[in-house]
C-alpha cells in the first residue's frame, strides 16, 4: 500500500469528517477540525494515497510536555497494512526528547488497537468507567512514558 504521512490542511477535512462519521459514536465537526488546524498545541497527521484520498488520519495535543493522542483512525478498506502504526510511531518519534509522555483512552473492546499500542510499548495506565456512550463501554487509559526531554 503506497501512501505518505503529511500534515493535515484544509483540503483534507471533508474526507477526514467523513472518516470521523465512519469510525466514531461521536464524530468531530469539520468545524471542530479547522479549529484544530489553527491550534498551537494540535499536531494533525494524515495518510495520504498517491491521488490525494485519505486513507486515515491521528491527531495529538501537546501541552506542557504532555501529549495526548485524541484520535486515530484508517478507513476500513485500509486497516491492518501498517498506517495507524506508522503515524503512531511518526508521534512517539516527535515526543521523544519534547514530551514527559503520550497518553491516549481506547474502547475496552478495541483488541486490535489495544495490541497495536502495546507493541508501541505503551502501557495500562488506567480505567475510565462509562467513558463511551453509543454503546457505553469503559475506557482504558494507555501511557508511553518517556525518558526525558533535551
Amino acid at each position: 500500500m503506497e501512501y505518505r504521512l503529511v500534515p493535515m490542511t484544509e483540503a483534507h477535512i471533508p474526507q477526514i469528517a467523513a472518516l470521523e462519521r465512519a469510525n466514531f459514536s461521536r464524530p468531530w465537526s469539520e468545524s471542530l477540525l479547522r479549529d484544530l488546524l489553527g491550534s498551537q498545541h494540535s499536531h494533525m497527521l494524515t495518510a495520504e494515497g498517491p491521488d490525494g484520498t485519505v486513507l486515515g488520519y491521528a491527531g495529538l495535543t501537546a501541552v506542557a510536555g504532555e501529549g495526548y493522542i485524541d484520535n486515530i483512525a484508517v478507513a476500513e478498506q485500509y486497516r491492518r497494512q501498517g498506517i495507524a502504526r506508522a503515524m503512531l510511531e511518526e508521534f512517539i518519534r516527535r515526543g521523544q526528547g519534547k514530551l514527559d509522555f503520550l497518553t491516549l483512552e481506547v474502547r475496552a473492546s478495541n483488541a486490535p488497537a489495544i495490541a497495536l499500542y502495546e507493541k508501541l510499548g505503551f502501557e495500562l495506565a488506567g480505567r475510565r468507567r462509562r467513558y463511551y456512550d453509543d454503546p457505553p463501554e469503559d475506557a482504558l487509559l494507555m501511557t508511553l512514558e518517556f525518558d526525558g526531554k533535551e
